[in-house]
């Protein structure tokens, strides 16, 4: 019982050994990433089209729900920029940005993201993330970066503009870039300066004052709260509201208050695909962090923990009033970096955010919009990895060919269908592929018992008989290529009189794959050649014995391939063996 519990409450496990040691190194992680989580809170909930406030409830409870169900050590969770922007274009589907209805469908696409989550971790599908191929999600968050660093420019510039996708965009800017307020664009121009200048060189230049590597790290990626503490100084000493600069303005001081939404049939289902689709992409970028952070200390982290963990923080999140989260990759390394031992930094950091909550907001009225949209644009420019492209072209060109669908299609008709349109093309490749396995036909190394590809080597082979290894499990896709490579060989080689398939790489075989066998099996003997199979996996077999195939087998079942070609042609054997 004990054990069912920690797995499903890993707070059970590391709470026991928590001490005065975890807590100092938690509490002063804690107070590094409530520092850099204020503004970034602020920003990525403007990005969503939601009120900054939004932002600061989205990292408070959630970061108690993941405290208790989460398995990562190091894990920051709360508002991203690539799930903020899902949320703008889900949310901007069903309601009109700034009114009511719009947070309240934000807060429902918090719910039912929740809601999935827990359900596949309780179900332990942790293992669906992997339909989502890395140059699929690459390709994803790279045009992600792009859109969101195009939607920023309207609060840089000052101007109105919008769009879904980044032809939109850059219409509706390029239509409004005349209106632009040029004070505006001063803050926000000298606040992407300073920001790019500080991830690039204000560490540098702190060392070289004299300061210790850690603290100057840690000062250079504290850099958008110089850019807020200095912007809102100056936005207040000037009044530059009164010149038409956009403003914070009034943030409402307090806690969240806590509900639940209401239930509204249609509202729920015509969030329901898009909240899928947030909760996927979420989980993927969040667990690919948290392992990344994992293995660096040498911990592992569950999966299917992890699903739960950002269930109960996406759903703490719906109950304060906010929008989806997941685990964020600048954030987790500063939390990682500044020391954190537990997930307790993370309720420490929930804490720091509501004092910040309480205490702190009526001194953010005069912040200006563009230094916010400064921060976003300045972060997001590293989600964008061109880089990606050429190297993923080298490699594969099929896995060049989803990539590059993606970006186009979420770049040209918006992020809903440029992710789905990857992840169908990335099945749909994977399907030719493995339709198609590698099939080579086999000789022995001469003075070994190892066989290798005739092609690659100068082996030994017998002219009556033919070993084709195949490198791929057999299944519906592929099974009627098998059959046409086989009745392929045997045509062109008339001497034959035993054919041995050859299974190191044949992990299963489905029905489809089955009944293909027993037809090669038939025409074989039809032929007046024996059918063999040689290096059959355990599990394989165990289903093979399962049908009639191998009592109908022509041939034999041989333990190695070295084996069956001894049993077949032993002249042959010997005389490799002499080489």
């Amino acid at each position: 019982m004990a054990t069912k519990l920690t797995r499903y409450f890993p707070v059970l496990e590391w709470g026991r050994a928590y001490n005065a040691a975890a807590l100092s190194n938690d509490l002063t992680a804690a107070v590094i990433v409530t520092i850099m989580l204020i503004p970034q809170s602020l920003a990525y909930a403007m990005l969503a089209g939601l009120p900054p406030e939004i932002g600061l409830y989205a990292s408070i409870l959630p970061l108690v729900g993941y405290a208790v169900f989460g398995t990562s050590r190091a894990l920051a969770v709360g508002p991203v920029a690539v799930v903020s922007l899902m949320t703008a274009a889900a949310v901007g589907k069903v309601a009109a940005e700034g009114g009511a209805g719009y947070i309240e469908a934000a807060v429902v696409l918090a719910l039912l993201s929740g809601g999935f989550l827990i359900l596949l971790g309780l179900f332990r599908f942790g293992f669906l993330a992997n339909f989502l191929s890395h140059p699929v999600i690459a390709g994803f968050i790279t045009a992600s970066g792009i859109i969101i660093a195009a939607s920023q420019l309207k609060h840089i510039l000052g101007i109105d503009a919008g769009g879904h996708n980044l032809t939109e965009l850059a219409m509706s800017i390029s239509q409004n870039a005349a209106h632009t307020n040029w004070i505006t664009f001063t803050f926000g121009a000298a606040s992407a300066a300073f920001l790019f200048w500080s991830r690039a060189r204000l560490k540098s230049t702190l060392i070289g004052l004299g300061l210790h590597p850690f603290a100057a790290d840690l000062t250079a990626k504290a850099g958008p709260v110089f850019a807020v503490i200095a912007t809102t100084s100056a936005a207040a000493w000037f009044d530059v509201a009164g010149f038409g600069v956009s403003i914070v303005g009034d943030l409402p001081q307090g806690l969240p208050n806590l509900g639940v939404p209401q239930f509204k049939s249609d509202l729920w289902l015509e969030l329901l695909g898009p909240a899928i689709l947030i909760s996927v992409i979420g989980f993927v970028e969040s667990v690919s962090v948290a392992q990344t952070l994992a293995a660096k200390k040498r911990q592992r982290i569950d999966p299917n923990q992890e699903l739960i963990g950002l269930g109960a923080a996406n759903v703490a999140s719906a109950l304060s009033g906010a929008y989806p989260v997941t685990g964020g990759f600048a954030r987790s390394v500063v939390n990682y970096d500044a020391g954190a031992e537990t997930p307790a930094a993370g309720a420490f950091t929930a804490i720091g955010i509501s004092l910040a909550a309480l205490f702190l907001t009526p001194l953010l009225f005069h912040l200006p919009k563009a230094t916010l949209a400064a921060t976003i644009f300045v972060a997001v420019l590293s989600l964008v990895d061109i880089g990606a492209l050429k190297s993923t072209w080298r490699y594969s060109k099929s896995d060049f060919a989803a990539m590059a669908a993606t970006i186009i299609m979420t770049l040209g008709l918006g992020i809903e269908i440029g992710i789905v349109a990857g992840v169908g093309l990335s099945l749909v490749l994977h399907l030719y592929r493995t339709s198609r396995p590698h099939c080579a036909i086999v000789g022995q190394v001469p003075g070994t018992e190892h066989f290798r590809n005739i092609l690659r080597h100068e082996v030994v082979t017998s002219p009556s008989v033919m070993t084709l290894r195949v490198d791929e499990s057999l299944y519906f896709a592929n099974a009627r290529f098998l059959e046409d490579q086989i009745y392929t060989l045997v045509a062109d080689n008339p001497d034959l009189a035993h054919v041995i398939l050859m299974c190191p790489a044949v992990n299963e075989v489905d029905a489809s794959a089955l009944e293909s066998l027993e037809a090669i099996n038939g025409r074989l003997k039809d032929a007046g050649v024996s059918f063999h199979l040689s290096e059959v996996k355990g599990p394989v077999m165990d289903r093979l014995k399962r049908s009639s195939f191998l009592e109908n087998l022509t041939g034999s079942v041989f333990l190695s391939q070295f084996e069956a070609f001894r049993a077949l042609d032993a002249a042959a054997a010997e005389k490799a063996l002499k080489f």
